[in-house]
């Protein structure tokens, strides 16, 4: 189907998690919805994720778990629309799931389960979709008590009585993300919190990538911090610099500039360590007693960027080895920079929420426009909270366009 109804009473921008999410609320409420998005297929993010399995939720989401200028902007929906009741939509459509680490759960097949509960839904709801319709322009209806909108698009005109932005952020422009959703917040007088690429690698500088050039695709558990952050996870050498949740998580807490610190022994005290081993050990050489540690070629890595030598433990003193261990156990470095919104999973900063209602999601500035998901100024965590914040914030929409 290409014609485009001329009329709808809600008209969703953006066919991804949160704007298929909110289509099928509002359907169900018996309003006529059209869902408009410009690329070829819808969620194509969702599709993506989790390495093709979809983090959809996560057991523990709590407001703690995102950022925004407003961190009580997120509550309201959070609360009302919660993990167990997206979870009890995944067990209702038969799909079959399994919690991985720290509470995030995955499909245990893939991730067009996630896409095919969501189109099932909006059948279910009458709700129509559209994907190859880019938006021209929006203007409000200007007629004499006329509330709503007109939608110029590349499909013909359409006039709504809501109209909900369901953009996304600007991470991963291949999967078709724009700036849109902020344009148009803009065009009606909205503040965008400035922006900036989340949840993403970070890059490192020559000098130190020719360090490291033995070690992409190492990996080990530390324990990063940044500012206020701090995250024990795993992470990853790449041949651009690191990788890997930790360094995920850390990111969003990052600015060009700052310092990040990694123990790289997270629960245990290197210095105390060394000095039990050395009672035990005496013979051995200080790299084949860190190898019950890291891998041989981290502790290559490690030593060499401390300018250590590998002696047998017994020629060190007790304090010499106290010093090696405090060498060894943290690690800080000023990144580059970072891949940016290419490989960023989310979009810190967005439209400002201290214009938008945290109970229906509609703006301060123009009644009837309303804005759900990753265009707003939450952001989640690694591990499907920002899938969470999708389905709570357009829920908490699609109750009320």
């Amino acid at each position: 189907m290409t014609d485009l109804p001329t009329q709808a009473d809600v008209l969703i921008i953006g066919a991804g998690a949160a704007g298929l999410m909110c289509a099928a609320v509002a359907g169900k409420r018996g309003r006529s919805v059209l869902v408009l998005d410009h690329a070829n297929k819808v969620g194509k993010k969702i599709l993506m994720s989790g390495g093709g399995r979809c983090n959809f939720t996560n057991l523990y989401t709590a407001p703690d778990n995102f950022y925004s200028e407003n961190p009580h902007f997120c509550k309201s929906a959070l609360a009302r629309y919660t993990q167990w009741d997206f979870i009890a939509l995944v067990e209702k459509h038969g799909i079959p799931y399994h919690e991985k680490t720290l509470g995030q759960l995955f499909c245990d097949n893939k991730s067009r389960d996630i896409v095919d509960l969501l189109l099932a839904e909006c059948r279910e709801a009458k709700a129509q979709i559209r994907t190859r319709c880019e938006i021209q322009r929006v203007e409000p209806l200007n007629e004499e008590g006329a509330k709503g909108f007109e939608v110029h698009t590349s499909l013909g005109k359409v006039v709504c009585e809501s109209l909900v932005v369901a953009t996304g952020g600007l991470s991963i422009p291949t999967m078709g993300a724009t700036g849109f959703g902020y344009d148009l917040a803009k065009q009606f007088g909205h503040n965008i919190i400035p922006t900036r690429a989340a949840l993403v690698p970070f890059t490192l500088n020559k000098r130190a990538l020719a360090r490291q050039q033995e070690l992409p695709g190492t990996s080990l558990a530390v324990n990063a911090s940044c500012a206020e952050g701090h995250f024990q996870e795993q992470m990853l050498f790449t041949h651009k610099g690191l990788s890997g949740p930790a360094v995920l998580q850390i990111s969003s807490h990052w600015k060009e500039g700052m310092p990040v610190s990694f123990n790289l022994a997270p629960g245990l005290d290197l210095s105390g360590w060394l000095c039990e081993q050395r009672g035990k050990k005496q013979e051995s050489f200080l790299h084949t007693v860190l190898a019950e540690l890291w891998s041989k070629k981290l502790v290559q890595f490690f030593l060499q960027r401390n300018g250590l030598e590998s002696k047998p433990l017994k020629q060190y003193s007790e304090q010499a080895l106290k010093d090696v261990g405090e060498k060894l156990q943290i690690w800080t470095l000023i990144p580059e920079g970072t891949e940016g919104y290419r490989t960023a999973e989310v979009t810190l900063g967005g439209v400002d929420t201290n214009e938008v209602s945290s109970r229906s999601m509609q703006s301060m500035k123009q009644a009837g426009l309303y804005f759900i998901g990753e265009v707003l100024d939450v952001t989640g965590w690694l591990g499907g909270f920002n899938f969470q914040w999708a389905w709570a914030s357009a829920h908490a929409a699609g109750g009320e366009v």
